[in-house]
């Protein structure tokens, strides 16, 4: 009957065909038929296995990169732009090519790149974070912007090796000088150092702005100074930079509080900056000769860009000359990211990610100040090889410029939002948080003296 019904359906086996011929043709039916029915087994089983290798879960780093950039918190309409999108600031085009003249990888030109690997400290294994950069302790809800790390684009950047720091550093005395963006850094500094040995505080003045750190271990000495101005200066500001008079800049007087310690020091990192953008008088030979926005003051109105330049000049001039010779680095202006507004009339930075090139200009201050900056160093560095003295640029511009995540924004105060949600608070959008992107101009820092000891 099955044979009969096979027959039927295949047609190959007609009445006429003698009896011999059909066995032979029933098994070669057979052995096709079979052979049909293993091809197809073999090659369902082989798709299935092809299908289970192209559908399998993505790496670790494709998960990694989805923490890493969390999407944006939920803001109100217009405070915050897509993290896609750029951010038109006018500006003056300014050149970021920044060549190295020996040779070497240029180490500021490069990347922010995910990074999973845990930041080398944290609030809990470091007690030098101040509160106004504790954004961990402050109530920060998101924590993408800690894994990354900057990547020159011709070169490999390795991380900061405090242990190796510490002992190239024996009997080094190493100073941090200028406001409190260098106040800000010498703490990602000491942090990143702390993991290896504790520092001890050994001084501090009234206002705890300038202090000085020693490591036992290493006969290491570390200071901050706190010198905005570089000049000498008489400062009205409290803490919130709220000032009750003008400042009264003196800008043919270098500030004696670095200058008189400045023959201990064998590294110096110094940097001026926004400070000048701030109403002052300025006094040259004893007399007042004019002021930076001080509207009503019946003064003569000078720029900001004349005391900033005078006072670099200054600054590179005593360094070049003093005799001293110590290996000196002149760092950049700092950015801010402040959005719909600045610090004073309620600008905010709620970004949880970097720029990407090309999605965010330099703002006109800030150019005109790295080029201010740039021409004073190119002056300074023929004279310090003349005198047998280092002096290198620490060019954070632009890595700076593509992190605007990177800043406690609200979260300078302490759980700003605990009582009410909505309540409006001062955000800092020029400081960082610590641990932060701050932390990788350590890295730079110390491929720079590794490179200057060879």
């Amino acid at each position: 009957m099955v044979k009969k019904e096979t027959s039927r359906v295949l047609d190959l086996n007609p009445p006429s065909l003698p009896k011999r011929h059909h066995i032979i043709l029933k098994f070669l039916i057979s052995f096709l038929l079979l052979g049909l029915a293993f091809r197809l087994f073999v090659s369902d089983s082989l798709g299935f296995f092809t299908s289970s290798v192209v559908e399998a879960p993505p790496p670790l780093v494709e998960e990694t990169n989805f923490v890493i950039e969390p999407p944006l918190p939920a803001t109100s309409a217009g405070d915050l732009l897509s993290a896609n999108e750029s951010k038109t600031i006018p500006n003056e085009e300014i050149s970021m090519s920044f060549n190295a003249s020996n040779g070497e990888c240029d180490l500021f030109v490069g990347d922010w790149v995910p990074d999973p690997s845990a930041p080398a400290y944290t609030n809990s294994s470091c007690r030098d974070i101040e509160a106004h950069q504790n954004c961990m302790m402050n109530g920060r809800p998101d924590s993408g912007y800690l894994y990354w790390r900057w990547n020159p684009r011709s070169c490999e950047l390795p991380k900061f090796d405090p242990e190796k720091f510490l002992d190239l550093m024996k009997n080094k005395w190493w100073a941090f000088i200028g406001d409190s963006i260098s106040r800000n850094h010498v703490q990602s500094f000491l942090c990143i150092l702390s993991q290896v040995e504790q520092a001890v505080e050994v001084y501090h003045d009234e206002q705890y702005k300038s202090k000085r750190w020693h490591f036992p271990s290493h006969n290491f000495t570390l200071s901050v100074i706190w010198s905005p101005f570089l000049l000498k200066a008489d400062i009205f500001e409290d803490i919130n930079g709220v000032s009750s008079a003008e400042t009264q800049l003196h800008l043919d007087q270098l500030d004696k509080t670095w200058t008189d310690q400045y023959e201990n020091f064998d590294y110096a990192v110094i940097a001026g900056g926004k400070w000048f953008l701030k109403t002052a008088i300025y006094h040259e030979n004893g007399t007042v000769t004019g002021c930076h926005s001080c509207s009503g003051k019946n003064l003569t109105e000078m720029s900001f860009e004349y005391a900033y330049r005078r006072a670099l000049k200054s600054m590179l001039d005593f360094m070049m000359g003093s005799g001293r010779k110590a290996f000196v680095f002149l760092r950049t202006t700092t950015p801010d990211h402040f959005e719909n507004g600045e610090w004073f009339s309620g600008g905010t930075c709620n970004r949880t990610g970097p720029f990407k090139e090309g999605e965010v200009d330099i703002k006109d201050v800030d150019a005109e100040m790295r080029g201010i900056e740039m021409e004073e160093f190119e002056k300074a560095s023929i004279v310090g090889a003349e005198n047998g003295v280092t002096l290198k640029l620490l060019d954070t511009t632009r890595m700076s410029m593509l992190r605007p995540d990177g800043h406690p924004g609200p979260y300078r105060q302490f759980q700003p939002f605990a009582k009410d949600k909505n309540a409006k608070v001062q955000n800092d959008c020029l400081h960082w948080c610590l641990p932060g992107p701050i932390d990788s101009w350590n890295d730079i820092l110390m491929e720079m003296v590794i490179r200057g000891a060879h």
